[in-house]
């Protein structure tokens, strides 16, 4: 997606809400800001999902446990 977008008078840079809800951008979230052969915004962290991301490792330990003759960690 390529938008043009206008800079206010303080250099202000409205982003679409559009925009905003595909990259996970909510209000007074941070963006980092890269200078390479032209201007590239991105969010500053990545929003994890606490309960998606307990399920998933507890997914991967059962799998793990399954397998024979596997070494416990240290």
């Amino acid at each position: 997606m390529t938008l043009k977008l206008k800079v206010g008078r303080k250099g202000y840079i409205i982003l679409p809400k559009a925009i905003r809800e595909a990259v996970g951008i909510d209000e007074g979230d941070e963006v980092i800001v890269e200078i390479k052969d032209g201007i590239l915004l991105k969010p500053a962290k990545r929003k994890v999902d606490v309960e998606k991301l307990r399920d998933l490792l507890r997914e991967h330990a059962e799998k793990l446990k399954k397998i024979p003759n596997r070494r416990e960690p240290k």
